[in-house]
C-alpha cells in the first residue's frame, strides 16, 4: 500500500522591507508605554530572586539577543557594580561552568524575543542545573525559556508583525537596562534616589527616539543609494556601542541581503582596514563616552585610507568628524544608555538599501 504524501509546510509569506520602517516608527511610543510595566517586573524579581547576593552577572543570547547582552554589560559593571560578561548561548552551554563555590551568587540572564530559541532555553536549564539565579527576558511568559527560569521579565509588546527584530530589540535593551538598575538597588549600590534618576532618564529617551528615527529615515534613503553598490559595509563601535555595531550589520543583512560586519574600533585598526576595494563604506557608532576620542581617531584614519565613512554620534559631537555623510542622534544618554539612540539609524538604513537593491528580508537565506 503506497503510503500518503504529506504535504510541505507552506513557506512563510514576504516580509516587505518597509515593515523596519513601521517598526522604527513605534519605538518611542513603546518607551513611553511599556516602560513602566517592565520597571515594575524588574523591580519585583529584585525582591523574590535573591538578587542582593548576587556578585556577578552572565548574559546569555543568540542573534539579536547576544548583541543586546553585549550592549548592557557596561550597565551591569556600572550601575549594578558586579562583575559581568556576555556569552552567547552555545558556548555557554558547552563551556561555561560557575567557579567552584561561587553559583549561589551568579545571576545568569537568559534573553530571547521569543523564548524559544533552543540553545538559550538549554542556556538556562544548564545554568539553573549548576546552582545558579536564572532570570528571563522574552516577550512570552508561557514559553519554554520562562518555565526554565527562576523568575521571568516580561517584555511583551502588542501587535507585532513578521519582521526582523527591531521593537524586541529595543524591549531586550530596555528590560536588561531596568533590571541592571533594580539589580543595583538590591545589593546597595544604588539609592533609592540614584535608581529613580535612571529610571526618569530611560523613559526620557522617548522624545530623542521619536526625533532620532525621524531623521535618520530621511538621511538614510539617499545614503542608501550612494552605497548601495558596495559589496561589504562595516559598522564599528567599542564598550556598548560595539554590541550596537553588531546589531546594526544584523538588520542589514537580515532586510536587504547586504554583506555588512560588525567590530571593534580598535579591532578594525589591526584587520579590517586592509580589506579592499579601497572605498568600503564604514560606519563609525561614536556616543558620548569612553571610547569617543579613540571613535574620532579610527574615523580620520578610515577616512585618509579612502573609506566612504559615515559617523553615528550626537549632533554636538558631529564637528569632530571630517567625514562627508552623518547620521546625527537627537539628545544625549549616559554611555550606558546610549544603545537605545545610536543603533536607531539601522533600520531605516536597511529598509533603504533593500528598497534600492529590489530585495525582500530574509530572501537571501530562503530555499
Amino acid at each position: 500500500m503506497t503510503p500518503p504524501r504529506t504535504r510541505p509546510a507552506p513557506a512563510p509569506a514576504p516580509v516587505e522591507a518597509e515593515v523596519t520602517l513601521r517598526q522604527a516608527e513605534r519605538l518611542a511610543d513603546d518607551i513611553r508605554v511599556h516602560a513602566g510595566a517592565f520597571d515594575e517586573q524588574a523591580r519585583a524579581l529584585a525582591d523574590t530572586a535573591r538578587l542582593a547576593d548576587v556578585e556577578s552577572v552572565v548574559l546569555v543570547g543568540d542573534g539579536d539577543s547576544d548583541h543586546a547582552a553585549r550592549a548592557v554589560e557596561m550597565a551591569y559593571r556600572s550601575l549594578a557594580g558586579v562583575d559581568c560578561r556576555p556569552v552567547s548561548a552555545l558556548p555557554f552551554v558547552h563551556y561555561w561552568r560557575p567557579a567552584a563555590g561561587s553559583a549561589a551568587r551568579v545571576l545568569t540572564v537568559a534573553v530571547s524575543a521569543s523564548g524559544r530559541t533552543p540553545p538559550v532555553v538549554r542556556a538556562a536549564e544548564r545554568a539553573r542545573a549548576d546552582g545558579t539565579t536564572v532570570v528571563a527576558l522574552t516577550g512570552d511568559a508561557t514559553s519554554p525559556l520562562a518555565r526554565a527560569a527562576h523568575g521571568t521579565l516580561h517584555l511583551a509588546l502588542p501587535d507585532q508583525e513578521p519582521s526582523p527584530g527591531i521593537r524586541t530589540y529595543q524591549a531586550s535593551l530596555l528590560g536588561a537596562l531596568l533590571l541592571a538598575t533594580a539589580l543595583g538597588t538590591a545589593r546597595g549600590h544604588l539609592t533609592g534616589a540614584d535608581a529613580d534618576l535612571l529610571r526618569g532618564e530611560l523613559r526620557a529617551l522617548a522624545g530623542p527616539v521619536e526625533a532620532t528615527v525621524g531623521e535618520a529615515v530621511a538621511r538614510t534613503r539617499p545614503l542608501a543609494g550612494r552605497i548601495a553598490d558596495a559589496p561589504v559595509l562595516t559598522v564599528l563601535g567599542s564598550g556598548p556601542s560595539h554590541g550596537t555595531a553588531l546589531y546594526a550589520a544584523a538588520k542589514v543583512i537580515e532586510t536587504s541581503g547586504v554583506l555588512a560586519v560588525g567590530q571593534d574600533l580598535e579591532e578594525w585598526c589591526h584587520v579590517e582596514r586592509f580589506a579592499g576595494p579601497r572605498d568600503l563604506p564604514v560606519l563609525v557608532v561614536a556616543p558620548p563616552g569612553r571610547s569617543l576620542p579613540d571613535a574620532l581617531r579610527v574615523a580620520r584614519r578610515a577616512t585618509e585610507l579612502g573609506r566612504r565613512v559615515i559617523a553615528v554620534a550626537a549632533r554636538d559631537d558631529l564637528g569632530g568628524f571630517d567625514t562627508s555623510e552623518v547620521l546625527p542622534v537627537h539628545g544625549r544618554a549616559r554611555e550606558e544608555f546610549s544603545p537605545l539612540l545610536h543603533g536607531l539609524f539601522a533600520a531605516p538604513l536597511a529598509c533603504h538599501l533593500a528598497r534600492t537593491l529590489n530585495r525582500t528580508p530574509f530572501a537571501a537565506g530562503r530555499p
